[in-house]
């Protein structure tokens, strides 16, 4: 299943931008403003934020300090509730993945959090990496796949959420396979990491920027790609499909979300922001660097991009086993 023709529109660059609204310059923020992250510190949502940070600040676009609010618990439940909490001001903003939209999905007591707040801007897309320690036995993904038919529950898998993307993913290859292995939850990435590196896991799906850092010291090792083309970074590796997979190959979208009710003038303050963070150098070359592809969209469009991502992520999600419980 490709997702590329969902994504054209936010990886073009938007027409008018260069107009600012008049009700921008009304406003300026005058306390320092938060981001707040569904995960603890050295998770990708983390890392994502505190990037986007580090350049706002080094092309001088916020003039108060920016801090990073760490809130993890109940996949994005506990973040999200935090950014709705502060419904009406201008100083929290939050960031959202997969995961906000995908837990309202299952759960009939969840409320989708985006649906009452403003989406500011999708940012990236980011593709995933299938890693194994640099010391396991398994050199392919095929590898794996035959040893987890041949020992059912043995093999085992560390990552976030049980509905966040690799065990998604994990769901899907299983089930097209009839491979089986465990899936191990942790709240942060530095502890997926370690529980692999340690050798209390067998598998991680590891965003690129980081499995380049663990490759290079020779603690991991790569063994496919979840993206629709090799990756320039590590164009040795196949993908999903190389790999005799007919699995969706699901990125993972970080973006901005404001509070319900956050006054035009700040959104549009705060959308340009991201869009001129976005255009710099520097982000440019941590999206490069990293893998990623850049995927800047305005407010309207990121609305329009989350209702019909919504649609996209149900129908895998279904595919996956799990029921929609709504949309």
């Amino acid at each position: 299943m490709k997702l590329s023709s969902l994504f054209a529109p936010a990886l073009a660059v938007a027409v008018g931008l260069a107009a600012i609204p008049a009700a921008q310059a009304q406003f300026v923020p005058n306390r320092p403003l938060e981001i707040a992250v569904h995960a603890g510190p050295g998770s990708g949502n983390d890392v994502f934020a505190r990037a986007l940070i580090s350049v706002i600040e080094a092309n001088n676009l916020s003039p108060v300090r920016i801090q990073v609010a760490n809130k993890p618990g109940g996949g994005s439940t506990t973040a999200a509730a935090y950014v709705a909490s502060k419904a009406g001001t201008s100083n929290t903003l939050g960031v959202f993945t997969n995961i906000w939209i995908t837990d309202p999905l299952v759960s009939a007591e969840a409320t989708n959090p985006l649906s009452s707040m403003t989406p500011l801007a999708l940012v990236i897309r980011e593709p995933g990496l299938i890693a194994v320690k640099a010391d396991s036995p398994y050199q392919t993904l095929g590898d794996f796949i035959e040893a987890a038919k041949a020992e059912p529950g043995k093999l085992s898998q560390s990552g976030g959420s049980v509905l966040a993307r690799e065990n998604v993913l994990r769901q899907l290859i299983m089930m097209e396979t009839g491979a089986d292995w465990q899936f191990i939850s942790f709240p942060s990435g530095g502890e997926r990491l370690a529980a692999l590196l340690g050798g209390h896991v067998d598998l991680m799906i590891v965003e690129p920027g980081e499995a380049a850092e663990q490759v290079r010291s020779g603690a991991m090792r790569v063994i496919a790609a979840v993206s629709e083309e090799r990756l320039p970074t590590f164009p040795d590796v196949p993908t999903l499909t190389e790999a005799g997979l007919n699995v969706p190959n699901l990125p993972q979208i970080r973006g901005i979300v404001a509070p319900p009710g956050m006054p035009a003038e700040a959104v549009a303050y705060y959308s340009d922001m991201i869009r001129q963070a976005t255009e710099s150098q520097q982000w440019q070359d941590y999206v490069s660097e990293n893998g990623f592809e850049a995927a800047f969209t305005t407010p309207e469009e990121t609305s329009a991009f989350v209702a019909e991502y919504t649609e996209q992520l149900a129908g895998i999600l279904e595919a996956a086993g799990l029921e929609i419980v709504k949309r």
